[in-house]
């Protein structure tokens, strides 16, 4: 199947040729613009007979849609691994709504909590719902190494903070990749009252997926140090730092 994007062009037996301004993968409506019309014209790809500009049919739901790039970004941080960016990591937690997921692509130390930011290397399922690229000049399509070679392109320098060696967070997630895709991915959020739970939640990528029935999975390497034991439950929580504000006052002068 082609991809689709805003900038694919189109062909509408009714409208002729257009070009789609944006799609939602989950819903398969598209708003397409034809010839020199102001207004969008929203259509539906299950129904509405539309085409690529070659003629090609498309299909929608023949293969449900990736709802989150999460898999595809693990898939692409595990080729960099196996390169020698192993101090590239991954971060993923749902959205207060619990409707999507975000994800966070950070290097340097393995800081969870205090992760660098950097320009497009965040992002959230919800976005990816309406365009399904990371903003690195890649496409729907675009393998594993595809979109490692555009991150590359895209921020070398960021990328370059990567290069060095992390094999016991690099071994756990070359584990967890084998185990869980290309259906499923993981998460390091959850919604349990601040418990932290035994094993690594695993979140489908798309619909009509069965619930995950894998063997469990351990949490990444040095996770469980920001953790400390909450009373005799053996569930972990978090407690954050505190911050101390001190108040500087003059030294009275003779």
């Amino acid at each position: 199947m082609k991809p689709l994007a805003p900038g694919t062009v189109i062909f509408h037996r009714h409208r002729g040729y257009g070009v789609i301004v944006s799609v939602n993968l989950l819903t398969g409506w598209i708003s397409a613009r034809f010839g020199s019309e102001v207004r969008t014209l929203d259509l539906n790809l299950s129904s509405d007979e539309v085409q690529h500009a070659d003629g090609a049919p498309i299909l929608f739901r023949r293969a449900p849609p990736d709802r989150m790039p999460h898999a595809r970004l693990m898939a692409m941080v595990r080729e960099l691994h196996r390169t020698g960016y192993q101090r590239l990591y991954l971060y993923s937690w749902p959205k207060p709504s619990g409707l999507h997921w975000r994800w966070h692509l950070f290097t340097g130390p393995r800081q969870w909590i205090e992760r660098p930011w950097r320009e497009g290397w965040y992002g959230s399922g919800a976005d990816y719902n309406f365009n399904p690229v990371m903003g690195w000049g890649d496409t729907p399509s675009a393998t594993p190494e595809d979109l490692a070679h555009l991150l590359a392109q895209f921020d070398p320098q960021g990328l370059a903070q990567a290069l060095g060696n992390d094999e016991e967070h690099s071994n756990w997630f070359e584990m967890v990749c084998a185990t869980l895709l290309p259906d499923y991915a993981f998460s390091l959020g959850w919604h349990d009252n601040g418990n932290i739970p035994e094993h690594l939640p695993v979140i489908p990528i798309r619909r009509n997926v069965p619930e995950y029935a894998g063997p469990p999975l351990p949490w990444p390497p040095g996770w469980r140090h920001i953790w400390r034991t909450s009373g005799k439950s053996p569930l972990l929580r978090y407690d954050p730092p505190v911050r101390t504000t001190y108040r500087i006052t003059p030294e009275p002068q003779d």
